[in-house]
């Protein structure tokens, strides 16, 4: 198939037919990408047996994914901008099959490890789709569509947790990453077929000593914020990442800022949007992991405690589902809202449900139905704010930076829920209650922990008031019309 897209339609004009099916195809990447990053979690506590290694080496099933992902998230975007996103986004799916395969193949820790960090690398998939969205889709439709884009996230993650469970708990635990080796074919082979290549190309040199150096700033920071508890926070290990951290990233932001070719231009993240944009980003990250913590333990402590609720992993995965289709459905609604009043009060408006979530959590956690209102009055909000956050990214970037731009808020948002599991972790590993001779977190702990859920969230409101009101609402004029007139630099 031939890389040039078809010209977008001008604003105000029906998007092409197939545009359609470009947003349907890179949603579905999305969605598998997403289930790649829950689909290990219903095995976590038995990888030790599986894999007969320590649990304090199976984490890093969990932490290689992560890592990777933090790495390959700018870079990517990067590239994508330099090279072609559609051909970066093929390159991310290939990385997510392989890395699948890798572990449907592995019965010890290093394959296992290894798949994960290859899977951890597609996680630009998300970001890279928004961006092809700007160059292929037209002014009408672009903000619909990024939303749906960007609720891909949440609905490939509420849908996995059950579908993981359901596999586990009936067939052999390699089956649930030939599943995703298998959705991932399925997703690369749609995106060679429908999707078209972005003639807005930078081209130029790329940055590979901004991208080491930020690679290893992001890997040393996480670290020590991930494994910090292990550790001892106040451990030689911790505390010499923790400072490692700071200087690479201080020299990295130097070399940065006197690049020709920056990896990510510091400029343009400096600017009033792009800059509150991403700081609400990392709020509503903290926020949003609040609930991926709580929850499903609630509802697996035992029932004796007084508040756990006794249920299974798979009853865990059906309480959430609902999240994920409430998210996509809110996706239109917010869409409305952007292009009627901006993304601006479209992000403030999510911020405020999703804190109004956590609110309810306080005083609802008793009953299974709770859990149920609670998860999709939350995914409401992410629903809102998920699609709200690109949207503000691309009205105030080039057409030539949305892959990196995109891809660093994303970033962004991940460091926001690495911050949050090692706070929500050290509170309730702090407030305990004694049950069987073994510590469990107490109740109070867990309300402590959705009490500050609530705060970023309303943290996220705040900032987003700092974005201009001017600059928030150009989304609808940010289309691809805007590319077209760009000059491109064709592969």
């Amino acid at each position: 198939m031939p890389d040039a897209p078809a010209r977008p339609a001008a604003a105000g004009t029906p998007a092409p037919p197939r545009s359609n099916a470009v947003v349907a195809v890179l949603a579905l990447a999305g969605i598998v990408v997403s289930l790649m990053q829950t689909l290990v979690i219903p095995i976590v506590p038995e990888l030790p047996k599986l894999l007969d290694a320590p649990a304090s080496d199976t984490a890093w099933a969990v932490t290689a994914t992560l890592l990777a992902a933090a790495v390959a998230t700018p870079v990517v975007g990067r590239l994508g901008d330099m090279v072609g996103k559609r051909r970066m986004l093929l390159t991310s799916i290939v990385l997510l099959i392989s890395g699948s395969v890798v572990c449907a193949l592995a019965d010890s820790l290093i394959p296992m490890i290894t798949g994960r960090a290859l899977q951890g690398l597609s996680a630009a998939v998300v970001p890279l789709g928004i961006s092809i969205l700007r160059d292929t889709v037209s002014a009408e439709k672009l903000a619909g569509s990024t939303a749906v884009m960007s609720a891909s996230l949440g609905v490939g993650g509420a849908l996995g947790l059950p579908t993981a469970a359901f596999i586990a708990d009936n067939w052999d635990w390699h089956i649930l990453f030939w599943t995703s080796a298998a959705l991932g074919v399925v997703a690369f082979v749609l995106v060679l077929l429908v999707v078209p290549e972005s003639e807005n190309r930078v081209g130029g040199r790329f940055d590979l000593v901004g991208s080491l150096g930020l690679s290893a700033g992001l890997v040393s920071l996480l670290l020590a914020v991930s494994k910090g508890g292990d550790w001892g926070w106040t451990s030689a290990t911790t505390l010499g990442l923790g400072g490692a951290a700071v200087l690479i990233l201080l020299a990295w932001g130097r070399w940065e800022l006197r690049a020709k070719q920056p990896l990510v231009d510091l400029r343009t993240t400096a600017k009033r949007q792009v800059l509150f944009t991403n700081l609400a980003s990392i709020a509503l990250g903290f926020s949003m992991f609040a609930m991926s913590l709580v929850l499903p333990q609630l509802l697996q402590l035992p029932e004796q405690t007084g508040y756990g609720l006794g249920r299974s992993m798979l009853t865990v995965g059906l309480v959430l589902a609902p999240q994920g289709l409430v998210m996509m459905v809110m996706s239109a609604v917010s869409a409305g809202i952007t292009k009627a009043k901006g993304p601006k009060v479209t992000l403030m408006i999510g911020s405020l449900i999703v804190a109004t979530g956590y609110g309810l959590n306080i005083v609802l956690m008793s009953e299974v139905w709770h859990l149920v209102l609670v998860s999709c009055v939350i995914g409401a909000g992410v629903g809102f704010t998920y699609g709200a956050l690109p949207a503000l990214i691309m009205g105030a970037v080039d057409p030539s930076q949305t892959g990196s731009a995109n891809s660093l808020n994303t970033l962004m948002r991940s460091l926001g829920t690495s911050f949050a599991s090692a706070v929500a972790g050290v509170i309730l590993a702090q407030m305990t209650t004694e049950y069987g001779g073994f510590a469990l977190p107490a109740e109070n702990g867990f309300k402590v922990v959705m009490a500050i859920g609530a705060g970023a969230a309303l943290a996220a409101f705040l900032l987003a008031g700092f974005i201009p009101k001017r600059g928030a609402a150009v989304m609808a004029a940010a289309a691809p019309e805007e590319a077209q007139e760009a000059m491109p630099v064709k592969a």
